[in-house]
């Protein structure tokens, strides 16, 4: 029944009234529910893209300036190894000093000038500019990510290997979630062994199956040049997609600790001469390639990421950069991650207050289930660390829906799931508005001197139901009769109807059918979904 249903038939299954105010209520009824059946505007909804986050704060004043400072010091005295020519000819350029030992060290005065002129405020576009994100001061977004090498069958209740078709029906099914804002590659086709096929593959599947923002990666330099290739024709020429860059590069330019990652800086160097907004991504993992200690995790991974910003903006002041600060969790009795860890619902927030200190455009990851299914320890896993990213004020949560196995799995019934979490998790987000028609003090008065004694089918109940509260597509509200008499559902077997509705229905067309015949003339037989595959 839906939520208007439920609450005019309780309100008419409630206690006597008298016939003026039942005339009252009951003549424009049928007007208010016709009203509510039309989709709401953007900014009445009770959720939405880039809700303002930032009341939980699990760093004090002093703590931010304290890491700050210990950050400075590591650049200054540490610095970092293994940079390619390039890279070292940019960065001295910028003001940085190559030791003896071959490392580049930092200035504070260089990190603090750069911090000071780096883009902020930017957007991250979807080819559907309604899908354009701000990245902005506490705005919070959630979206997917990661290198998985296995999809989850949840009804084999197995592993098996990832292949493009995965990818490109992950994106279509995020392509119609209202709560997954972004789509960053959450899976490695592992059907696509070459590394040239296998990135432009990805680009390709990632890009025809939503018109939400991507993210994608690229081995080597070389590889980026056939991918802008093609962005460049999606978009319409060079010039437009320099103006609206749909596409940003997650860049993983470093290894932890201290170490630049050669090809990695590569295309970071090939992505910014394109125009491709950056992810400047630190994925240290504490107790291995990261300080055990939370707030020493937190240190390197700052240190790490305005390195990447240095070196960004000595190519290019003013390119486009997300503060990617990534430190994962270790299970310190066994050295595995543990995504899914208080731990690392704690390192996530604090690394949002960072890029907010710091007012940059922050990007780092929760929602990576340790559970190997949609359990209930997925959830939990999921709930407290996407909540508590969102809290924070993080601008992107990555890897926020679909994620278990601490990165291994994927799972497309859970990105249907997840959009119902993530939906709580943006109305938490969201928090109480306290104005005086909120206060309801003239509802309250109405209701206790003159109305039936309660508030179901009052007028600001009505008013409030769809804007104020948020309700969950395949999570279960019923009444254990109602539940009964449907048969006994559980969120996992609707999901998985879900998920199979839509790939039998949804075939994303925003990239006309010549254009792609233009791309599979020009590549060949590079492209490697098969057009069956996309519901032509």
């Amino acid at each position: 029944m839906p939520a208007t249903a439920f609450v005019e038939d309780q309100a008419a299954q409630a206690p006597a009234e008298s016939a003026e105010t039942r005339s009252r209520r009951s003549g424009g009824r049928e007007a208010r529910r016709a009203l509510r059946s039309a989709p709401l505007a953007e900014d009445v909804r009770p959720i939405r893209p880039g809700l303002e986050g930032g009341r939980y704060k699990p760093l004090g004043q002093s703590d931010l300036e304290r890491i700050h400072g210990a950050v400075l010091h590591l650049l200054e005295t540490v610095g970092f190894a293994n940079a390619i020519p390039s890279c070292i000819e940019a960065l001295v350029r910028a003001g940085a000093g190559l030791g003896e030992d071959g490392r580049l060290r930092f200035p504070r005065g260089l990190v603090e000038a750069t911090i000071k002129s780096a883009a902020r405020d930017i957007t991250l576009h979807g080819q559907d500019p309604r899908h354009d994100m701000l990245i902005s001061g506490s705005r919070v977004h959630y979206g997917t990510a990661g290198a998985a090498v296995h999809l989850v069958d949840v009804e084999k209740r197995e592993y098996r290997e990832s292949l493009l078709q995965d990818i490109y029906d992950a994106a279509r099914i995020v392509d119609g979630l209202d709560n997954i804002h972004f789509f960053q590659r959450p899976m490695v086709p592992r059907d696509v062994p070459d590394p040239l096929e296998m990135d432009f593959n990805t680009l390709y599947a990632c890009v025809m199956g939503t018109t939400k923002h991507v993210g994608t990666s690229f081995t080597v330099r070389e590889n980026v040049a056939p991918a802008l290739e093609f962005l460049y024709a999606v978009a319409g020429g060079e010039e437009n997609f320099r103006k609206r860059p749909f596409v940003s590069n997650s860049n993983c330019f470093v290894v932890p600790p201290m170490k630049f990652a050669e090809d990695a800086c590569g295309v970071l160097e090939a992505c910014v001469e394109g125009g491709i907004p950056i992810l400047l991504l630190s994925a240290g993992q504490a107790g291995a390639t990261a300080p055990a200690a939370i707030a020493g995790a937190v240190v390197q991974a700052v240190a790490e990421v305005l390195v990447g910003l240095i070196y960004v903006n000595a190519i290019r002041p003013g390119h486009p950069c997300i503060f990617g600060t990534w430190p994962f969790v270790s299970d310190l009795r066994t050295g595995a991650m543990s995504g899914g860890s208080a731990e690392q619902a704690l390192l996530t927030a604090a690394c949002g207050q960072m890029a907010q200190f710091y007012n940059l455009p922050g990007g780092s990851a929760a929602g990576m289930a340790d559970s190997k299914l949609p359990d209930i320890q997925s959830g939990y896993e999921k709930g407290i660390t996407n909540v508590m990213a969102g809290l924070s004020g993080l601008n992107l949560v990555y890897e926020s829906a679909g994620m278990h196995a601490s990165l291994l799995g994927f799972c497309l019934e859970s990105l249907i799931i997840d959009n119902d979490m993530l939906g709580h998790c943006q109305r938490c987000v969201r928090g109480i508005e306290v104005t005086d028609e909120a206060l309801s003090l003239d509802t309250i008065a109405e209701v206790c001197l003159s109305g039936p004694g309660h508030y179901l089918g009052n007028a600001q109940t009505l008013k409030l139901m769809q804007t104020e509260y948020f309700y969950p597509a395949v999570g279960d509200r019923f009444s254990p009769k109602e539940w009964n008499e449907r048969g006994k559902p559980d969120i996992l077997g609707r999901a998985i109807a879900e998920k199979k509705r839509i790939l039998t229905s949804h075939f994303p067309r925003h990239v006309a059918k010549g254009l792609d015949d233009q791309f599979r003339a020009r590549f060949g037989e590079m492209i490697r979904l098969p057009r069956s595959g996309m519901g032509w």
